[in-house]
């Protein structure tokens, strides 16, 4: 991979059943390194109308998907740009078309749990306590093993 500010002009797309194992292998990426939450392919296969990925050369170098919760609340959700790539802008423009979407939708706020604070409060995201997002926690979080012990941080944004 040689990635390069000159490439900087990638195009996000909708992910298709044969970008499962790409956006799996990020993600387990990123899970094994204890910065994402573990993901099942059966999961990404469940969700994958969700995702949006970013490809090269036949590989999947950033993906991310909106889950939406309520009326009002979207997620962040899978958000991970290959190694190689970073610091290229991808997880912004990723957050953007993930925020236009919802903005098109009728959401007007969007949530994630993340250990990367810094790169969400980058993007306007503030920090809030997890009480604030009963949605994801009664939700989703519930079923996580994670739960009594979790130690991700909530942020928020409204759109």
């Amino acid at each position: 991979m040689n990635a390069t500010a000159a490439n900087s002009d990638y195009q996000i797309r909708h992910a298709q059943l044969g970008d499962v194992p790409g956006i799996y292998s990020l993600l387990k990426h990123y899970s094994d390194e204890g910065v994402l939450l573990p993901r099942p392919q059966s999961d990404i296969y469940g969700s994958l109308r969700d995702f949006y990925v970013v490809e090269e050369g036949g590989e999947i170098i950033a993906c991310a998907a909106l889950l939406i919760y309520t009326k009002e609340l979207g997620e962040v959700r899978s958000l991970a740009v290959h190694p190689a790539y970073m610091k290229l802008g991808l997880g912004n423009k990723m957050v953007l078309r993930l925020e236009q979407d919802a903005d098109n939708i009728g959401l007007v706020k969007l949530m994630a749990l993340t250990y990367v604070v810094d790169f969400f409060e980058k993007i306007n995201f503030e920090v809030v306590e997890m009480s604030e997002l009963p949605e994801k926690v009664w939700g989703a979080c519930i079923n996580c093993h994670k739960f009594r012990n979790c130690d991700e941080i909530a942020v928020l944004k409204y759109i």
